[in-house]
């Protein structure tokens, strides 16, 4: 049995799952102001502000790299102790 996570699906799969939770919490800030949550994007994401086109463009293209950032680091450790798991059992 094959353990082994696919790199570009997982890699493209929670970059897109950043990407759109930044575009839902932008969204979500106009809707309700008074809990905004932009001041943490402003710490997280280098370079954004609140908010314009460009401020937007570079906060959905950092969210997608650090979705690449945690696939990077976290599917060859997956794949290596599932790789170890099967050997075992």
């Amino acid at each position: 049995m094959k353990h082994a996570i696919s790199f570009t699906a997982f890699g493209n799969a929670s970059s897109l799952f950043l990407a759109i939770t930044f575009a839902i919490c932008v969204a979500f800030d106009f809707l309700f102001p008074s809990q905004a949550m932009y001041q943490a994007w402003q710490k997280l994401l280098p370079g954004f502000e609140w908010i314009s086109w460009r401020s937007f463009l570079l906060g959905m293209i950092e969210s997608y790299g650090y979705g690449w950032y945690f696939t990077l680091i976290w599917v060859p450790l997956y794949n290596v102790f599932a790789g170890r798991a099967s050997r075992r059992g």
